[in-house]
């Protein structure tokens, strides 16, 4: 038994959960079901960054302790990912006091590569980070992802010298110690270390209170990069652990718009620890509308809770893991979900499953039980590959054969004359196959394998709802 280890990236707690969150969680569940599929035992992370500046005004906006909003935030968060059917093992909060603790500790094993300077430039409050002239010049003094100017700021901050690991880093990249997915994601971060400049890790007390005290600093706050991307190892208890049962993580999932501080910042740190890196970091795209990025101003912002409400997680899950591309930004529209639904899981799946326990309970046919699962290696090659939707796609493809095998079988001509043993062998065949199908289908789609697993269970009862129905 192999141990898995496998992590999200921990969101801001200042606004709701959203399709963006959903997609790592999902992507990273889909890993941690399909290993534990396999016999491994897994750890798997999730939680919530709750530190910063823009935690602290909303919730002084809202009138609210900062204490008691992120509380609240987290519970969201927490409950969202239960409505996902994520399968976590640990759940963290940056403002857990022994992650406090250790972040101090963390700290200081990096001193010789900290040090203190004054900064004047660019900062965009959005993003919580400092911005290079050369990307101001590019954006034309406007952040893209928040449509607001940058501020310009003189303050004296302590940095963390980057430059100190810059080959290692290009080495781990370039020879997969450090394997980034997808593919052409390696190329632009390698490009990116070349430039990438010593990063501000702390902020004057007096511009940010709410975050964890640097240590034997007492001006300074530690500012979100030790504090949240520590939250991977300080989960497992370093360093006043030894984490190496679990650690190297097996795979981190993260949004391609974070990727740039998870493969530069999040090595170095890990060669200043003398740690290994992780095995993989596999970002996934935006999800558009109808081609468009999602804004509020624009309105075309998709609620992950309106989709699990309507149609129920197993319809949301099916289409953000198979019609959402694992890496590639995609794009979502209602009227693509609701033909995806119809067409596919209550057409395909469900009528599948209906039909074929109607016709193995008709005929009181005793269904063979599959002793264990073994991966086709097809399959195999592409969930270790984190090849996720292309997976979904061949687990597709069986259920489509499966209908047509029944369509040219015709087990009820059997039935009709009289061909007993044919029937029975044909049933049996057809229900083996579903049942090892749904072991496949069961990283994706859980709660409708559960379903499925249960229906034909000896004897077989067919379902008196449909697994999908029509709405």
């Amino acid at each position: 038994m192999n141990k898995t280890y496998i992590t999200t990236a921990i969101p801001y707690v200042n606004g709701s959960p959203h399709v963006g969150h959903a997609m790592d969680y999902c992507l990273a569940d889909v890993c941690a079901r399909y290993h534990r599929l396999v016999g491994d035992e897994v750890k798997f992370q999730v939680g919530t960054d709750e530190h910063g500046g823009k935690i602290f005004k909303k919730a002084e906006d809202l009138g609210k302790k900062v204490e008691d909003y992120v509380a609240e935030n987290a519970e969201k968060f927490r409950d969202f990912i239960k409505k996902l059917n994520v399968s976590y093992t640990d759940f963290i909060r940056t403002t857990d006091s022994n992650h406090e603790h250790l972040c101090q500790e963390i700290w200081k094993k990096l001193e010789q590569h900290i040090y203190k300077a004054k900064y004047e430039g660019w900062y965009c409050t959005g993003c919580e980070r400092f911005i290079t002239d050369k990307e101001y010049e590019e954006n034309h003094g406007v952040c893209p992802d928040h449509q607001k100017p940058y501020e310009k700021l003189e303050e004296e901050n302590y940095y963390f010298r980057i430059a100190d690991f810059k080959e290692q880093i290009t080495k781990a990249i370039t020879s997969d110690e450090l394997l980034i997915l997808p593919d052409f994601r390696k190329k632009e971060i390698l490009k990116l270390v070349e430039d990438s400049p010593d990063v501000s890790i702390s902020r004057p007390r007096e511009q940010l209170t709410w975050g964890v005290p640097v240590p034997n600093d007492e001006s300074q706050v530690m500012y979100v990069w030790i504090d949240a991307l520590s939250n991977y190892i300080t989960i497992l208890g370093y360093p006043e652990k030894d984490i190496s049962e679990w650690w190297p993580a097996t795979a981190q999932f993260v949004g391609k718009d974070i990727l740039r501080f998870h493969a530069i910042i999040w090595p170095a740190m890990l060669f200043g620890l003398g740690l290994p890196l992780p095995k993989t970091i596999s970002s996934h795209g935006m999800i558009l509308v109808d081609g468009q990025k999602m804004s509020k101003s624009v309105g075309n912002v998709v609620d992950p809770i309106e989709v699990i409400e309507k149609h129920g997680i197993d319809a949301f899950r099916y289409y953000f893991l198979r019609h959402v591309d694992s890496f590639a930004d995609s794009d979502f529209t209602w009227e693509k979900f609701e033909n995806a639904y119809s067409n596919e899981l209550a057409n395909d799946l469900g009528n599948l499953v209906q039909r074929l326990a109607t016709l193995v309970s008709k005929n009181k046919i005793e269904v063979r039980e599959n002793e264990s699962f073994e991966t086709p290696e097809d399959y195999k090659t592409l969930m270790e590959g984190f090849e996720f939707s292309k997976a979904f796609d061949l687990v597709w493809e069986k259920i489509q054969d499966l209908n047509k095998r029944i369509d040219n079988e015709k087990p009820w001509e059997m039935a009709k004359n009289g061909e007993v043993e044919k029937l029975e062998n044909c049933l049996k065949g057809l229900a083996s196959d579903l049942l090892k199908v749904s072991e496949m289908l069961s990283p994706f789609l859980p709660e409708t394998t559960e379903k499925i697993q249960t229906i034909f269970k000896n004897p077989v009862t067919p379902p008196k709802e449909p697994l999908f129905p029509k709405q």
